[in-house]
């Protein structure tokens, strides 16, 4: 008797050397669920293929938001039009090793995939208002090849600290990489005060290096005005408290604040930005 297969193909796209972008709902800032949901809404996206939750996610207790319950799911979706193909998904709570295979089974064998990108946030400890590039890491000479003509940070060495396990892209690229499939992962730096909130500029970094390598002729102006009102709220917040103000302006000067610091400016800056919301 076959054993049956941890994944739901409910068509197969007619796709050849494809590309595959992978995002993660739970990620710092909102950034993998805003990439992710913003391309599946702005191309000409079709489902096929459902990873089935039952093996890799935890179905007790499932979270529930703006009262709708937010069941873990692993969804694939196609764009002919772009050759293109987008994975949205949870994180698996188990079996890290086996979800990242099923995940590379449907883009080879089903997709004809033939190089990936994941997005990912980056915490970093310093200001929103600070320069931030986009940055990249290949698991393979030939997809550093591919991204020297974009304007990238390349040169990084990503170590998990020790004690840590691997953070799922970088898994993800070393799994691909056993497989020779070309992978890279793309990377934001999110302040760690907006890491619980959102951060529409790292959703405009990532959004503008897809929209420019895969030629997706996206129309920004919505993320542009969102990033817009984002600063404007958080100026407000800086107009309306001395001490977030003075928080922020020591992260300019490129000062380190103190833990209690720190644990203050997250705090009024999640309150006053639900509160703006």
């Amino acid at each position: 008797m076959h054993e049956q297969q941890p994944f739901r193909i409910y068509r197969s796209p007619e796709l050849e050397n494809s590309s595959l972008v992978v995002g993660w709902s739970e990620d710092a800032g909102k950034l993998g669920s805003t990439v992710i949901n913003y391309l599946i809404e702005r191309l000409e996206t079709e489902e096929y293929c459902e990873i089935e939750p039952s093996d890799f996610f935890s179905l007790g207790g499932v979270a529930v938001e703006n009262d709708i319950a937010q069941f873990p799911e692993g969804k694939f979706y196609s764009c002919q039009k772009k050759n293109l193909v987008i994975l949205k998904s949870n994180t698996p709570r188990s079996e890290w090793y086996k979800f990242l295979n099923v995940i590379l089974d449907v883009a080879q064998y089903h997709s004809h995939v033939k190089e990936i990108f994941t997005v990912g946030a980056m915490v970093f400890l310093g200001a929103h208002t600070s320069p931030r590039e986009l940055l990249a890491l290949a698991n393979m000479p030939a997809m550093k090849t591919t991204l020297e003509q974009y304007n990238l940070a390349r040169e990084i060495d990503y170590e998990s600290p020790p004690g840590h396990h691997p953070t799922l892209n970088s898994y993800l690229l070393w799994v691909a990489k056993r497989r020779m499939l070309a992978a890279a992962s793309l990377w934001v730096p999110i302040p760690f005060y907006l890491v619980s909130t959102e951060d529409p500029l790292s959703w405009k970094k990532i959004l503008q290096f897809l929209d420019t390598k895969f030629e997706l002729a996206l129309d920004l102006s919505d993320i542009d005005k969102a990033v817009a009102a984002h600063d404007e709220k958080i100026a407000q917040l800086r107009s309306c408290s001395p001490q977030v103000n003075s928080h922020i302006e020591k992260l300019e000067s490129n000062l380190a604040l103190t833990q209690e610091e720190s644990e203050e400016l997250v705090r009024e800056v999640e309150v006053s930005l639900k509160q703006r919301n």
